[in-house]
């Protein structure tokens, strides 16, 4: 009797559970904690599979930073804020940028622990651009925009800008347990969602032109 041909494996799917996989356990662990059969176990796959498509543990952690940073990126690229006024477009990337670390919960965690490490994992990294923001190039553009039509002040800087639109999002979802516990906040999705509209009234704010019309 003929048996029916075992499908073919597909490489990619398997390389994309066991990133997955990494990125939860290196995000919930630290990377000195995480383990490498956790991570087989939830992917499905065996360690020496891990080890064929990835290296070792650190190629893999590696493989899941990189990771971590290309999913903020790919979602940075579908933001279409063209056809807004600067101010929409300003308050909008400051809601994309919450909603993404609170709905990526490893990218805030995995930064942490590369932090700790020293950065030593990214600055070892090929093809930088790949995990560089294209919201830079989209912040400049709005901004000048801003400042063609005299709602913006000119001279500020669209990577100054973005690492403190980042920063007002990433410490409340970084810090959320310790938050919890020290202020009483409530941090939920509700508080988080009313946060991030409130920091986006921070950045206009600190955006706007003078009423005199002046640069400052």
């Amino acid at each position: 009797m003929n048996l029916p041909p075992k499908p073919a494996r597909d490489a990619a799917a398997t390389q994309r559970r066991i990133l997955e996989a990494a990125l939860t356990e290196f995000s919930a662990h630290g990377h000195g904690g995480a383990r490498i059969d956790r991570i087989a176990g939830a992917a499905g796959v065996s360690k020496p599979m891990i080890y064929n498509y990835f290296g070792d543990k650190e190629e893999l952690y590696k493989a899941a930073l990189r990771e971590s940073y290309v999913q903020i990126r790919q979602g940075e690229r579908q933001i279409d804020t063209d056809h807004m006024a600067p101010e929409e477009a300003i308050r909008e990337l400051v809601r994309f940028t919450m909603e993404h670390f609170v709905s990526k919960p490893w990218f805030t965690s995995m930064l942490n622990t590369e932090n700790m490490r020293g950065g030593v994992a990214v600055r070892e990294m090929d093809h930088l651009s790949e995990i560089q923001s294209p919201l830079i190039e989209t912040i400049g553009s709005i901004l000048d925009r801003g400042v063609a039509e005299g709602s913006f002040r000119p001279g500020i800087d669209p990577t100054e800008l973005y690492i403190t639109i980042a920063s007002l999002c990433f410490f409340p979802v970084s810090n959320k347990h310790t938050l919890r516990v020290v202020f009483k906040v409530p941090i939920d999705e509700d508080w988080l969602t009313r946060r991030a509209e409130e920091a986006g009234e921070m950045i206009i704010r600190y955006l706007r032109a003078a009423p005199n019309g002046g640069g400052s």
